[in-house]
């Protein structure tokens, strides 16, 4: 079954985080972290309508000038979310620049910004016909875990200790429709941008007579949702994808990233020390390997991706893994 959200690492291990998350038969997808996103094509990086930012350090952050630049001249509408203080850091991006050219501009570009508190959300618009002047008219919400919902996923977080703030993320897919390739052939059907029209209409739970048209190298074919979907469509659970980087090893942060990630089928975690290093991993607020492992066991994450090494390990990567791995396999024998 082929899976319908598709991450992967921009960079590589001792290079910035970024998670680049891709839907399958889309033109969309999602961003953890804004390292250095050179890695991406021009084609990739439009296809971002949402970005969700860990921390501000450089590191985590200094791909957004690369984004502004494509995004700019653009009939597009970007949201960032960030823990607290990222709206002034977004605002002090956007000052560094003169914008004089931007009223010439074809096509309007806005970047909605998003701060999560412990006390609340609060959302700030930045425009680039008006200079990315900040609007005066915030909005703000409740705290929740759930910060962005749609039919086809939702995008949850827990606010972590590294010193700062800092969000652990996880994206959680409602449900996983598979199309049968078999019963496409049965009913003479060929695929195109009809499945996603089905797939959409299932998601959001449409009435069961919604027609859903096919078009047909004759005619164009038209059937109801409900006796479609069960003739073609198999239903099982969503993909649920863990990303977790730069946090110190405490109860507090792990007590709150089980609630979020528990049973995750990809997890994505830094693994920035080895555990020799662990008194400079604790005073740098980072996991060490053996630590990056044993979460994960707790998690009882079915798949492990390792990230965001520390430099001084550059010629000892495998060693990394293999401390994640080992620590990993022990935890679970042993809960």
């Amino acid at each position: 079954m082929r899976p319908s959200l598709l991450p992967r690492l921009v960079n590589g291990p001792f290079e910035d985080p970024a998670l680049f998350i891709r839907f399958l038969f889309e033109n969309r997808a999602l961003l953890f972290d804004l390292g250095d996103i050179c890695n991406l094509s021009t084609r990739d990086i439009l296809k971002i309508s949402h970005v969700f930012v860990s921390h501000a350090h450089m590191d985590h952050f200094v791909g957004f000038d690369r984004l502004l630049r494509i995004f700019l001249g653009r009939d597009k509408k970007l949201h960032v979310f960030g823990p607290a203080g990222i709206i002034q850091n977004v605002a002090g991006k956007l000052s560094g620049y003169q914008w004089n050219l931007v009223e010439k501009f074809t096509y309007p570009f806005s970047i909605e910004v998003t701060e999560i508190r412990n006390d609340g959300l609060e959302s700030c618009t930045f425009q680039s016909r008006d200079r990315f002047e900040p609007r005066q008219d915030h909005s703000t919400r409740a705290f929740s875990t759930r910060i962005l919902t749609e039919p086809a996923f939702s995008v949850h977080v827990a606010v972590l200790d590294h010193r700062i703030p800092c969000l652990a993320l996880c994206l959680q897919e409602t449900f996983h429709i598979n199309i049968k390739k078999d019963a496409l052939m049965a009913l003479d059907l060929r695929p195109g941008p009809w499945i996603q029209i089905l797939k959409q209409a299932i998601y959001r739970k449409l009435p069961s007579d919604t027609p859903i048209e096919i078009p047909g190298p004759e005619r164009t074919r038209q059937y109801p949702l409900d006796s479609l979907s069960q003739k073609i469509a198999t239903i099982s659970s969503g993909q649920k994808i863990a990303y977790i980087t730069d946090i110190v090893y405490s109860i507090k942060n792990i007590n709150k990233i089980k609630e979020l990630a528990s049973n995750c089928d990809q997890l994505f975690i830094e693994t920035a020390f080895l555990d020799q290093d662990r008194s400079i991993a604790k005073a740098k607020y980072h996991l060490t390997a053996r630590q990056a492992g044993r979460i994960a066991a707790m998690l009882a994450a079915k798949k492990v991706i390792p990230f965001h090494f520390s430099p001084r390990y550059m010629d000892r990567a495998e060693q990394v893994e293999a401390e994640m791995f080992a620590a990993f396999d022990e935890t679970l024998k042993i809960q």
